[in-house]
């Protein structure tokens, strides 16, 4: 089973690498961008059959490892095939 977390970080927490890709977007000619926020990306593998337990297995991994859960929101997608 295939797991996909993506982690951004929460509204109003600052994001400094965001605004900087913002600013070399405006540099590169795309001044029409009005606002970037960056994140992480994961796909974790899982050798497990049971969806239910693949979503909690994944939901520890994510609060305990890949979300600083204080400053960044998380969402889940499991992939049954």
């Amino acid at each position: 089973m295939k797991a996909r977390i993506k982690v951004m970080l929460k509204n109003g927490v600052l994001d400094p690498q965001g605004k900087a890709i913002e600013g070399a977007l405006e540099t590169l000619g795309f001044p029409n961008v009005a606002s970037v926020r960056q994140g992480k990306f994961f796909e974790v593998e899982l050798d497990e059959k049971d969806p239910a337990r693949a979503r909690a297995t994944i939901d520890d991994i994510s609060k305990k490892l890949l979300a600083n859960t204080v400053i960044e929101n998380y969402a889940i997608e499991i992939d049954e095939k």
